[in-house]
């Protein structure tokens, strides 16, 4: 945001106070900006990023054959990364370790993450629990050099039973995400722990389409995906007002969707699945999204600002 130099002769000392005044609410507006726009970007790349891992981590799951040892099928399962399996332990474990490698050329991923599931446990029965577990997973945008890296656990659930691979005969398909540990590292060193509660359904058309909401309450805030304290140390609750929507044929992105980012000094309305310009667009899905964040001044303007995730 452009900020205007205004040399005024001061002539009086109440001249004088009211030049500072306006400066320091013309500094205001633009710090409020900044923080604005890197939240909201932070908060995107997060999501985004956690929500792709775990749809690696799915893909991973169902085609494990439940984690009994068929191991042949996964290799090659995710362009990035090598998959290896444990299914001898108490413990049953999937590895996915990500090697750097641009598949998506928008992005490359490091580091790790680990499936874990009770020896007892079969994915595609109701009420299925594993632990993902995010190792230094480290995302990096290629548009900018921006990085983010994760670490913590989801507790992931199969809700309603069933497998991925059985749609479109079994529909919709739901699972919830619950996290209360899940750190983030941003690009100036800055760390912040992040709650998670969502729940993710899956249909078919045309392919996996995933329809994302929030699932708590915080305060008054209700339908909220994620919340904590942001890189500035201010509090935030995002919750999702329009369901998020990550389609397969749309080389699994997020297409769509609204949430509201709101801290102590702001409440941002943030639209997802646009071009550079902030218009809607579609499949097929290959290059950058962006997405939209509008939010009133301090002195009751509109402010906005497109970013790409």
């Amino acid at each position: 945001m452009k900020k205007s130099l205004v040399y005024l002769s001061v002539v009086t000392l109440s001249l004088a106070v009211l030049f500072t005044a306006c400066k320091k609410d013309s500094a205001s507006k633009t710090d409020n900006s900044a923080e604005v726009a890197t939240t909201t970007d932070d908060q995107s790349r997060f999501s985004t990023e956690s929500d792709a891992a775990v749809n690696d981590a799915n893909a991973s799951l169902e085609s494990s054959a439940s984690m009994t040892g068929r191991e042949e099928g996964l290799q090659g399962l995710i362009c990035d990364a090598t998959v290896t399996i444990d299914s001898i332990s108490s413990v049953k474990t999937i590895t996915i370790t990500y090697n750097g490698t641009n598949c998506s050329l928008t992005r490359t991923r490091t580091g790790k993450v680990v499936i874990s599931m009770a020896a007892g446990v079969h994915w595609r029965n109701a009420g299925a629990v594993v632990t993902i577990d995010f190792q230094n997973l480290k995302i990096t945008r290629l548009i900018d050099n921006k990085s983010i890296t994760i670490n913590g656990t989801h507790t992931y659930t199969n809700v309603s039973g069933g497998l991925l691979v059985n749609l479109p005969n079994v529909q919709p398909i739901t699972h919830t995400i619950t996290s209360s540990n899940m750190s983030v590292t941003f690009d100036d060193g800055t760390q912040r722990t992040w709650q998670v509660a969502r729940q993710r359904v899956f249909t078919y058309s045309d392919g996996i389409v995933i329809t994302i909401s929030g699932t708590h309450t915080e305060g008054t805030a209700t339908n909220v995906a994620e919340w904590g304290i942001n890189r500035f140390g201010k509090a935030f609750t995002t919750s999702i007002t329009e369901p998020l929507v990550i389609k397969q044929n749309c080389s699994f992105r997020l297409t769509g969707g609204k949430i509201t980012h709101v801290t102590p000094s702001v409440t941002a309305s943030v639209t997802y699945g646009l071009d550079v310009n902030g218009n809607a667009t579609t499949c097929p899905g290959v290059g950058v999204y962006y997405f939209k964040a509008v939010w009133t001044g301090p002195n009751g303007n509109s402010i906005s600002v497109i970013l790409p995730y």
